[in-house]
């Protein structure tokens, strides 16, 4: 007889529900002041209100959606003030990340950071502005793995969904192709650091970059 499945694990559908939600909210889908409706969103994932409203606290925790009395859960924006601060923090946590207990570099992950550079020259030659933030997501995805420290880890992956929406949210105003030429930099200079071993480079070149994309924000924002 064959095997049956394993049912999904509570933890496992928090999680799931929580990364849907928590992409659509950065990618804009739900943009800032959009009403969250818990009814639609208990229907639209087969789930009871309970573990929906656990999900939507945790993103009330994390800054992307507030709770208004009398109103409902409404996606939040970011202003300059608390942006500017956001991204200060974020330079320091890069090149802290190269530093304090970094993970070991491996023949994968060498072999993953090669596969960035490819897949940012593919997009290079037909650039498409939800395309580039996806592949940002996934490029910080790879970044968060090279972090041995799960407190470093935690925080830096916090603060960067509290900011990721701005890029979207300014790509009309920014040079598209110049975007990706400096993502493209960023992924081949942490790829020649990775390469030699060095990973207080790699902490160093992330900085570099961070600081950088938030003067190019700055300048339209």
């Amino acid at each position: 007889m064959a095997a049956q499945p394993r049912r999904m694990s509570a933890e496992t559908r928090h999680e799931r529900l929580y990364h849907e939600l928590r992409n659509r909210i950065c990618m804009l889908d739900y943009p800032p002041g959009e009403k969250l409706g818990e009814e639609a969103l208990a229907a639209e994932f087969g789930v009871s209100r309970t573990p929906l409203r656990r999900v939507l606290g945790r993103l009330a925790d994390e800054g992307l959606v507030e709770a208004r009395h009398g109103v409902g859960t409404i996606v939040t924006d970011v202003d300059a003030r608390e942006m500017g601060q956001v991204y200060a923090l974020r330079e320091e946590l890069a090149q802290l990340s190269g530093t304090l207990t970094p993970a070991p570099v491996t023949s994968a992950t060498i072999a993953e950071v090669r596969r960035f550079i490819h897949s940012c020259e593919m997009l290079a030659e037909a650039p498409d502005r939800r395309a580039f933030a996806r592949f940002n997501m996934d490029w910080f995805a790879f970044t968060q793995g090279l972090i041995g420290n799960e407190a470093l880890a935690e925080v830096s992956e916090r603060l960067h969904f509290r900011t990721t929406r701005i890029w979207l949210q300014a790509i009309g105003r920014l040079d598209l192709n110049a975007e990706i030429a400096a993502f493209r930099e960023e992924i081949r200079q942490v790829a020649t650091a990775l390469e030699a071993g060095d990973m207080a480079a790699v902490g160093m070149i992330r900085r570099a970059h961070v600081s950088m994309s938030y003067r190019r924000l700055s300048a339209v924002m």
